[in-house]
């Protein structure tokens, strides 16, 4: 049978999907033909009826799970000895054969049961249903619109970030969001379904002014990039480069060469890169990313590794810097980064730390140094991400399960995601702090004393995976 080989480096629970020149396998003719695939033959269960309910049914998927997790899971000798049977669902199972990792946070979810369909929508365009923003709280506990998706409904209703929501009509009147938090309202409650039509009221403050506007939800396409490349001037230096990455999505790679030309162009050398909700998503995208920042400097060195279970060792490999039209030579690289960078960003910012300046801002990473490959039921709809090799830069340094900073290799400057400014705004926080460690090549002492009450845990994907999720401080997208 054909398996299907998709790499993905994604923080949480969610879509993801995609091919990559890098440990990429492509498709085998059986369980050792390639990265990934369904192991225990096309039913992989007890069903005799030869009804594709029971082939792939509960059963026949937790069969499919413990086969595949044998083989391919990272660390499948530690997984939890239980019985199958005694979890109504394949999820359930798989949550407690992880369970021994997700306790030390080598796995908190990131292997996890989903659709053929969902996954590669996801991750090969950012496409989902919704209203085209993202929320979170600032420091007075004020709702604000924390990014607009360009072309959303959001978007369409001129909603910026930093505008406040002052209360939402989820069909009832409007009901202020401290009333909605006091009883505890639901995601599902404020914003309604990932359907088609959903429609939800919001009452905004946007500056001095107070106004209405009704939203419907539709299918977007989430934009790769938050606005464009952005260049900063600096008075009797060159600008420095500016770029807002959302997502290791397909539609980053033409985006990221017109970045690196806009850059070149300009005569660049400093670049704030900008991940603080970046999540991560394709390896073939990371691997992009890193060509355009080091091809220049290290064509032919060794950016990172991928490293499987000793059942898997054939399937390790090497990526290596290569130089491309679109390279240029950054000195110096400031990340923008929170709670949600995560995987595929962190991978990019460890493997280029060896060969430039590199500082981080703002609060640190969520820590997955591990990526999935997606495994197909063969003749289901059902796909299993699962944990199968970890990640470690050129110089063999990776195990950054507890975020990059917490190896004590990275420097990190204290940062606010201040919401009440644009990204771009030379006012805001993290964009401010990062300004000035180009200036001093140190960290600002106020910066320190505003990471306290800095969000963490954000996730582009958790949404569709926790609509009976209280509301609350947690940011979303929605």
């Amino acid at each position: 049978m054909l398996v299907s080989v998709m790499i993905t480096l994604l923080a949480a629970c969610g879509g993801g999907g995609g091919s990559s020149s890098v440990g990429d396998s492509g498709t085998g003719s059986d369980a050792g033909g390639g990265a990934g695939g369904d192991t225990g033959g096309d039913t992989g269960g007890n069903p005799t009826d030869g009804s594709d309910t029971a082939a792939c049914g509960v059963e026949a998927q937790k069969t499919f799970v413990k086969r595949v997790a044998d083989d391919w899971y990272l660390w499948y000798d530690e997984m939890a000895v239980v019985d199958p049977v005694e979890f109504d669902d394949a999820q359930a199972f798989l949550n407690a054969l992880t369970a021994p990792l997700s306790a030390d946070k080598r796995d908190p979810g990131f292997s996890y049961l989903t659709t053929k369909q969902a996954d590669e929508a996801a991750l090969g365009s950012g496409a989902y249903i919704g209203f085209g923003f993202r929320y979170g709280f600032d420091t007075a506990n004020r709702m604000r619109f924390a990014d607009v998706f360009e072309g959303g409904p959001a978007s369409d209703a001129d909603i910026e970030r930093s505008d406040i929501v002052v209360a939402i009509d989820t069909g009832n009147g409007f009901e202020t969001t401290e009333q909605l938090a006091a009883r505890n309202a639901t995601n599902e409650e404020l914003f309604g379904p990932p359907e088609l039509g959903v429609e939800r009221a919001f009452r905004i403050q946007q500056g001095s002014d107070i106004r209405e506007v009704t939203l419907v939800k539709r299918e977007l396409v989430t934009p790769a990039l938050a606005g464009q490349p952005t260049l900063i001037e600096r008075d009797g230096l060159s600008p420095v480069g500016y770029v807002h990455m959302r997502a290791f999505i397909n539609s980053a790679q033409e985006p990221l060469t017109e970045m690196a030309q806009t850059f070149a162009n300009a005569g660049v050398t400093d670049v704030i890169i900008d991940f603080r909700y970046n999540g991560g998503g394709l390896l073939s995208v990371a691997e992009q990313m890193l060509n355009v920042l080091g091809g220049e400097t290290a064509a032919g060195q060794e950016s990172f590794r991928i490293s499987h279970n000793d059942k898997r060792s054939d399937e390790n490999v090497s990526a290596f810097f290569a130089k491309t039209d679109a390279s240029f030579k950054p000195l110096r690289i400031a990340f923008i980064v929170t709670g949600a960078t995560a995987s595929a960003s962190e991978l990019v910012i460890n493997s280029i730390a060896p060969l430039v300046d590199v500082v981080m801002v703002g609060s640190d990473t969520l820590g997955k140094a591990v990526g999935q490959y997606a495994f197909d039921q063969s003749g289901c709809d059902t796909r299993l991400r699962l944990v199968s090799f970890e990640i470690v830069n050129g110089e063999g340094l990776g195990g950054y399960y507890t975020g990059l900073t917490d190896t004590g290799r990275f420097t990190l400057c204290a940062a606010q995601d201040d919401l009440t400014q644009p990204f771009t705004d030379t006012r805001e926080n993290s964009l401010s702090v990062a300004l000035g460690w180009f200036n001093s090549s140190s960290c600002s002492s106020a910066a320190s004393k505003l990471s306290a009450d800095l969000p963490t845990q954000w996730s582009d994907w958790e949404v569709t995976r926790q609509a009976d999720r209280p509301f609350g401080r947690s940011p979303w997208v929605q």
